[in-house]
């Protein structure tokens, strides 16, 4: 990294891009020692940028809270990528954010020019992001807390309201925050079962944060734990489902593809996809909007739902007269 110039920009943007960093980190990062880090800050704080230091083991620097820095440059790539991120989240059908979606696709508009403001324009009205609702929510600010305290390594209590037992009362250090299969997960550690687990979040209500915090394991993967709890789960179901498609057009639908994890096994007539799901209606739902053919193997439960999905889109289109056994011919 070039000159002392260049690497205190280079400090301002890391402390722009993190809540906190601790000075080893800063020193990793621009190639320095902790001595040329303090300077560093000194020649911020001498510009009429405010930082903050903490001391301690889990001290480091920060920007004072609600200091607003110069607007961010984004070149036309940048522009574009942040655009098409936008268009991904309005599919979440997270209602508590879209007044941000808005906001944040409205600061674009005003600092873009005409050329590139056209492009983000054309995208939003060309381009389509096919992602599955989640499930609706009982407290609208539970996916905001939650990665908060992912983020700050805080613990939350929440109701957990599970359908066999009714509301009770949970507390988890938050490890991450997963959307799969059209639902969101907060995966953690809970305290009343001293162990790891997974919570929907259409299933928690009044979410807070604690003081206490935590720490996180080194490299946990929250969607490798999802998936594998999946697995190990006794009432996940089994299922194969063979894909009359190859590998090449297989690449080509990562969009749908992504949405359901598991392995593809080459086969005669197309490739064999094993996985599990603990909603057969939901899989039946995603089964359907999949552009190529395929075949339901196992379980009998995924084609009864298959059918069943099948006479709703039938009956939409006033055939309500359409049996079962006819429905029967999509599994």
């Amino acid at each position: 990294m070039s000159g002392p110039t260049t690497r205190v920009l280079a400090a301002l943007e890391l402390l722009q891009s993190r809540r906190q960093i601790s000075g080893a980190e800063l020193a990793k990062c621009l190639e320095v020692d902790r001595r040329t880090v303090r300077r560093y800050i000194s020649v911020l704080e001498e510009l009429g940028i405010p930082v903050t230091t903490e001391q301690g083991r889990y001290g480091g620097y920060r920007l004072v809270a609600g200091f607003k820095l110069p607007p961010m440059m984004f070149t036309d790539e940048e522009t574009l990528a942040v655009a098409l991120g936008l268009l991904a989240a309005r599919q979440l059908g997270l209602a508590s954010y879209a007044p941000a979606i808005a906001g944040a696709e409205a600061k674009l508009e005003r600092v873009m020019p005409d050329n590139l403001k056209r492009r983000v324009r054309g995208i939003r009205d060309t381009t389509r992001v096919v992602l599955p609702r989640g499930e609706p929510s009982l407290d609208d600010q539970a996916l905001q807390i939650l990665t908060r305290a992912a983020e700050d390594s805080c613990r939350v209590t929440f109701n957990y309201h599970s359908p066999e037992h009714g509301p009770m009362a949970r507390g988890i250090d938050p490890y991450g925050v997963v959307f799969r299969q059209g639902r969101w997960y907060v995966i953690g550690f809970c305290h009343l079962r001293q162990a790891m687990r997974s919570f929907r979040l259409d299933r928690i209500s009044e979410v807070t944060s604690q003081r206490e915090t935590f720490s996180r394991p080194a490299g946990f993967d929250p969607a490798v734990f999802l998936q594998e709890s999946f697995s190990n789960w006794g009432q996940a179901h089994k299922v194969k489902v063979l894909l009359h498609t190859d590998r090449n057009h297989l690449a080509r639908l990562g969009t749908f593809t992504a949405e359901c994890a598991g392995s593809f096994e080459d086969c005669e007539d197309g490739l064999l996809m094993h996985t599990q799901t603990d909603s057969l209606e939901w899989f039946a739902w995603w089964l359907a909007q999949l552009p190529v053919r395929f075949t339901i193997r196992e379980p009998e439960g995924l084609k009864a739902a298959m059918r069943q999905h099948a006479l709703r889109l039938m009956e939409a289109c006033g055939n309500a007269s359409l049996q079962a056994g006819n429905a029967s011919q999509v599994c």
